[in-house]
């Protein structure tokens, strides 16, 4: 695991209207060979094709049922079935989740090549995957919604070279078979003796982890257990604080109080989205967010890309 990939490409990071220059939700994350939707707005497969990531999807996840997190996902999955796809899509969401599978089912003329499996999902259900898992948690949104962690499983710690020669192990495959966790046996002075990964391996080391908030008010006190330290928190940045009674009223959040969000959990960077489209810079954003949170903050534009190192 420890040579995976982890990169996040901001397909969309519009507000509820696109503008010429953003596309509604859609954030993409790619783990090693999998590759993973949050939210499909309209335009989303046009954005990956502007992005050259290809339109091979292992599962989708959308956070609530407001259009602009989800219109992108009908024409794509007619692409998906133009090119060939017989693999199941797996589509995860809250409440109503089957009665939008059937209805993305029956506006289509023309039988898909491969199934779409919906899957309603509840705050603290974990969906598991090759390396990681997708845990949902409740948003503030005024309707059932869910934002979304995805944490990586731990890694091993640290291989000690010097201490498991010392211990009468000769560099080689047992060096690679301590560090997969396998017990070894060697003979040393005539005596054979068993040599475990815990005698050479420092102590097992955090995975990565993203929070992608989808639309909501700032509300983390009922995931903050398993959002904590993460390494990219992607929060609904919609306003700027001068309209933070409006972004109130429409259950949305400032980048001010993003910047809060991202203090209180211990995140490493604070990625703004979800940004209406009264603004066309994101200056006033990004000043907002820096008075509550010190970390690294950035207004991702369409179509970039981050990519999350390993911490040690």
């Amino acid at each position: 695991m420890s040579g995976e990939t982890l990169q996040v490409y901001f397909l969309g990071t519009a507000g509820a209207l696109p503008t010429p220059n953003k596309n509604p939700s859609c954030i993409m994350i790619r783990r090693g060979s999998d590759t993973i939707l949050f939210d499909c707005g309209e335009g989303a497969q046009q954005q990956m094709m502007r992005a050259r990531t290809g339109f091979t999807v292992d599962a989708v996840f959308i956070t609530h049922w407001h259009a602009d997190h989800y219109l992108g996902l009908p024409g794509l999955v007619q692409t998906m079935s133009f090119m060939g796809r017989k693999e199941p899509l797996m589509v995860y969401g809250p409440r109503w989740v089957h009665e939008f599978i059937v209805n993305l089912e029956n506006i289509s003329r023309t039988k898909l090549g491969f199934r779409i499996i919906s899957n309603e999902i509840k705050d603290g259900s974990v969906i598991p995957f090759d390396g990681y898992t997708v845990r949902a948690f409740s948003s503030k949104h005024g309707m059932p919604g869910l934002g979304y962690i995805l944490e990586e499983d731990e890694r091993p710690g640290r291989f000690d070279r010097e201490h498991a020669i010392s211990l009468g192990v000769k560099p080689g495959p047992l060096f690679g078979k301590l560090q997969r966790g396998a017990t070894i046996t060697i003979t040393r002075d005539g005596i054979e003796t068993e040599i475990k990964p815990s005698d050479v391996m420092g102590p097992s080391r955090p995975g990565r982890k993203i929070v992608y908030t989808g639309d909501t008010r700032p509300d983390y006190l009922g995931w903050k257990q398993w959002g904590d330290d993460a390494d990219l928190l992607i929060h609904d940045s919609t306003y700027d604080d001068s309209e933070k009674e409006r972004a109130i009223e429409v259950f949305h959040s400032t980048a001010k109080e993003a910047g809060e969000v991202a203090s209180a959990i211990g995140a490493l960077r604070l990625a703004l989205i979800h940004i209406s489209s009264r603004y066309t810079n994101m200056t006033n954003h990004i000043q907002d967010a820096g008075q509550t949170f010190d970390g690294e903050i950035i207004a991702p534009d369409d179509l970039e890309m981050f990519e999350i190192p390993f911490r040690g």
